[in-house]
């Protein structure tokens, strides 16, 4: 790592190297890969000045700085990107240093965004990083129009339905600037996937949440009544017991202030019931919906990624996301190492790049509050507060409390009174800025 140490502005001297012969060094194999064409290359590819100039001129956001994005930010530096920004919302945990290997024990407390980018800009003269302490929510297109490439190394399903919602969004058909390449990382445990998506060229990442299955939903009954595990507990505290003390407040999963007052009414829940087991972690877990992580599949998934950031960059390999071609790779790595890529097809009901609705078999003897419970445990929509409603009238809303109250006795009728056959309707949720529609099929 001594050539990374290097000063940017070196003085040159009668035997020392200038700054120039330190670059060149420094990426030597990405410029001799890029300074000729090779057996996959497109026909269009030139090599030399043009690749290797865009490398060094896109600029590239990445979101999340926890263990996939610490290895995207290391990577995309040491590929030659120089113009990075990076958005995180977290600060540093003492369990993140397992993994998270930009990080020190001295930085426990201190932003992730802010110490990943002065880690990198520190081993990588040259590269400059500006990171945001906060939620990608907080920025609107105008800030994300400015970006060539976005990849998502992200933790949450929520935020990214979110990220690609915003980007299909501002595909402007008369500007191609305006289309934003994503890139996505994502890993559980020994497993792992890349996927690389084209607003509205291609699949996205809505077109493909049936393949993020749900988390099993816990009935309210168990959760009121009689929790039989830590987790009801949390899950008490979280769906129950925030809704009747601090319903104003909009629970924010990252504020450790809401974590805690959150494990404390669960721990004294299952005092109350002789259930052992809540922790804080936990109680983060279940809110979060963590996921476990190794450093080894966290660095198998991020260097996916940014291989397919770097091929789109320069055109010097065909790139997952080429529309018609493969877009999903996933990786397994639990019984040996196998990856299979696929193309995920685009869907023309899809409620973010779709233009249809999409047909729901229903039974209408089923009550319409059934039906209300189900979409947090579709594979297709995973909505924990849906409201629905026809063209014609308000079939029940979620939020706010004077709508819940006012359409709550509609959870007790049956679909066929609510629902005509072939009728469209609309749910939503406060979570997303979509609208599912679908059209009621009775069986």
């Amino acid at each position: 790592m001594a050539a990374a140490q290097q000063p940017e502005a070196a003085v040159r001297t009668t035997n020392g190297p200038s700054d120039t012969d330190t670059a060149s060094k420094r990426w030597k194999y990405a410029h001799t890969l890029l300074s000729r064409p090779g057996a996959y290359t497109d026909e269009d590819f030139e090599p030399g000045a043009i690749p290797i100039g865009n490398i060094a001129q896109s600029h590239v956001l990445v979101i999340g700085a926890g263990g996939l994005g610490c290895e995207i930010l290391k990577n995309l530096a040491l590929s030659g990107f120089k113009k990075i920004d990076v958005i995180d919302m977290d600060t540093i945990d003492v369990s993140n240093l397992n993994r998270q290997f930009l990080f020190r024990e001295k930085d426990v407390g201190r932003p992730k965004a802010e110490v990943a980018a002065e880690f990198v800009m520190k081993r990588v003269p040259g590269c400059m990083i500006t990171p945001f302490v906060g939620k990608i929510q907080d920025k609107d297109e105008e800030y994300y129009m400015q970006f060539q490439i976005v990849i998502c190394g992200l933790d949450s399903i929520e935020a990214r339905r979110w990220i690609n919602a915003t980007l299909v969004g501002m595909v402007d058909m008369d500007n191609p600037d305006s289309l934003k390449p994503l890139v996505d990382g994502g890993t559980e445990g020994f497993k792992g996937q890349s996927r690389v998506v084209f607003p509205t060229m291609t699949s996205c990442i809505e077109c493909q949440l049936d393949m993020h299955a749900p988390r099993a939903a816990v009935p309210l009954c168990t959760l009121a009544t009689i929790p039989r595990q830590p987790q009801h507990c949390i899950e008490w505290a979280h769906i129950i017991k925030w809704e009747e003390e601090r319903k104003d407040t909009a629970l924010d999963t990252d504020d450790p202030e809401h974590i805690t007052w959150l494990y404390q009414k669960a721990l004294s829940r299952a005092k109350d019931f002789n259930i052992s087991g809540v922790t804080y972690s936990m109680t983060q877990g279940v809110v979060k919906n963590i996921i476990p992580a190794i450093a080894s599949t966290n660095a198998v998934i991020a260097a996916s990624c940014c291989n397919e950031a770097f091929k789109i960059a320069t055109s010097s390999a065909p790139f997952l996301g080429n529309p018609g071609q493969n877009n999903y790779m996933l990786y397994t790595g639990d019984s040996g190492i196998y990856t299979y890529t696929f193309e995920h097809q685009k869907k023309d009901d899809c409620p973010v790049c779709g233009n249809l609705p999409k047909d729901m078999t229903l039974n209408a003897e089923q009550t319409l509050g059934e039906l209300v419970e189900s979409f947090a445990e579709r594979p297709e929509s995973q909505l924990k507060k849906p409201n629905l409603r026809t063209e014609e009238k308000t079939l029940y809303y979620s939020t706010p409390m004077g709508l819940e109250e006012a359409t709550r006795p509609n959870l007790e009728k049956k679909l066929s009174e609510m629902l005509a056959d072939g009728e469209e309707f609309a749910v939503s949720d406060p979570a997303f800025d979509i609208t599912f529609r679908y059209v009621a099929r009775f069986s």
